[in-house]
């Protein structure tokens, strides 16, 4: 008998294969990192092998990751940051006298005080007191209670975590969650991976992406033949789509989902991302409270904060926060014991969480530096948001609403019907097609529209705004060159 017998193996095969494994994971899809940017890294091996190309670099506009775009940190983040990892430098006079005065209080909060410690699961307590006030003063004075904030890391790990709690039931009971299309794929992934039921609204994109009603209401209707319609999920700043909701907007969401009884989602992460005159961020606790009792007594909701995204770009730390209202007690003594499992969110994390939310003050000495490069990283961003906008709608081919927040566009193209022949020939998504030839001939990475959604016949992709402003121009443009020749080509 062979060794291999012996050990089991031959005669029975692996007990983990592709027919044996959990059929929701072979669901999940993920287009921010999907078969275009394994492509990417293809290439970038390629050219560092020496290979010819028509360019010299991958430019990865994929993905909102600032830092690997060239965004500098924030010096006051990394200083604390650097003395609470390495404490011995609270010594060095190098370091700002505030800087110091925020690590030792970080410190004393650790076990051990050292940040290498776990902390609560929830958080670390006196960093949930500081999210606390800040959401108080970002939203007028409405009271905030450190109890409803759980740290998490970054926003995606909190935003599973309430799915976890909300999904259940079989066949038509299973729960539906309404998610916007396009959307940010965390959403369409997690609910596959739980085995939710996805329904879809769509963005209005001749109305700026703006959230309509009649809209909701079409979704939840037709979902409630085959499911049941529990949670509604809105991103506001968005993403893909940069809009800005209005106040009047999200109060209409909130009266729905109270007529509706829908727990609400909202994902803020993108909250200190507003550029375009007339837009402001308005955040749904804020408008729930300020429609007084009968909605913020009785509304469930969940909201969501990050690191990696506004001035801070701190992607890598996962940082994060969510803050829940009105949820039943009993339903928290499970999320405590759900977020307890994975003993705590990173600790260093957690620190630059404390950072974001109580930075340096107009009477400390770091509070100059800091608002220089925060303005500076913000007016770069809005000025970046302006040139994709204007270059993009001279090119024929291509229309681009108003970027009026977050970091990212996505811009409609239109391809001729030759090229989406071939890339049916191919087996691909008529846009996938597009990108792939895209990053094969210009050396420019984005995701195609497909892997956001977007509706039937319609063709987008979605680019980040973040590289520096001179490459930014140097991508707009590849991309138009890119598009004539493309459209000619097949046209």
């Amino acid at each position: 008998m062979s060794q291999q017998a012996v050990n089991g193996v031959s005669h029975r095969g692996r007990v983990l294969t592709l027919d044996s494994m959990n059929p929701n994971v072979k669901r999940v899809e993920y287009a921010v990192r999907g078969p275009i940017v394994q492509r990417a890294v293809q290439i970038e091996k390629e050219l560092k092998e020496g290979a010819k190309k028509p360019f010299t670099e991958v430019i990865k506009a994929n993905i909102g990751d600032a830092h690997a775009m060239g965004q500098k940190p924030i010096t006051f983040f990394r200083q604390v940051l650097a003395l609470c990892s390495y404490p011995a430098l609270l010594e060095d006079s190098k370091f700002p006298e505030d800087a110091k005065q925020r690590a030792r209080r970080v410190l004393e909060a650790c076990g051990g005080h050292s940040i290498g410690a776990y902390s609560a699961s929830q958080g670390i307590e006196c960093i949930r007191q500081d999210v606390a006030r800040y959401i108080e003063k970002r939203d007028g004075g409405i009271p905030s209670n450190p109890d409803n904030i759980y740290l998490s890391t970054g926003a995606s790990d909190a935003i599973v975590t309430i799915l976890k709690l909300l999904v259940c039931g079989e066949g038509r009971d299973r729960t539906g969650v309404m998610i916007s299309i396009p959307q940010y794929p965390l959403y369409s992934a997690a609910l596959a991976d739980l085995g939710a039921v996805q329904i879809n609204y769509y963005l209005d994109e001749d109305n700026c992406w703006s959230l309509n009603i009649t809209e909701l209401r079409r979704a939840l209707s037709a979902a409630r033949e085959h499911c049941n319609p529990r949670v509604l999920c809105i991103i506001n700043p968005g993403n893909p789509t940069g809009q800005v909701q209005s106040r009047q907007c999200i109060e209409d969401v909130i009266r729905f989902a109270k007529e509706e009884h829908l727990f609400l989602m909202a994902d803020e992460v993108y909250q200190d991302n507003v550029y375009a005159e007339g837009c402001q961020f308005h955040s749904f606790k804020k408008v729930l409270f300020e429609m007084g009792p009968e909605y913020s007594n009785t509304v469930e909701m969940a909201s969501f904060h990050s690191t990696s995204k506004c001035y801070m770009g701190e992607c890598g730390f996962r940082g994060g926060y969510m803050e829940v209202i009105n949820l039943d007690p009993e339903v928290k003594a499970q999320l405590i014991k759900l977020v307890s499992v994975r003993l705590c969110p990173p600790v260093p994390g957690q620190a630059l969480l404390d950072l974001v939310v109580n930075p340096p003050q107009p009477d400390e000495p770091s509070y100059a530096t800091f608002m220089k490069e925060r303005t500076a990283v913000l007016s770069a961003l809005a000025e970046k948001a302006r040139l994709t906008e204007q270059i993009f709608n001279t090119v024929p081919g291509i229309t681009c609403n108003p970027v009026q927040g977050a970091m990212y566009t996505f811009p409609r193209i239109t391809l001729p019907q030759k090229a989406i022949d071939k890339a049916k020939e191919l087996g691909l998504v008529p846009d996938m097609f597009y990108c792939m030839r895209l990053l094969d001939e210009e050396g420019i990475c984005l995701v195609p529209g497909s892997g956001f959604g977007q509706r039937e016949g319609t063709y987008h992709f979605r680019m980040t705004i973040l590289p520096p402003t001179e490459k930014l121009k140097v991508v707009l443009q590849k991309i138009r060159e890119f598009q004539l020749r493309f459209t000619q080509e097949f046209s």
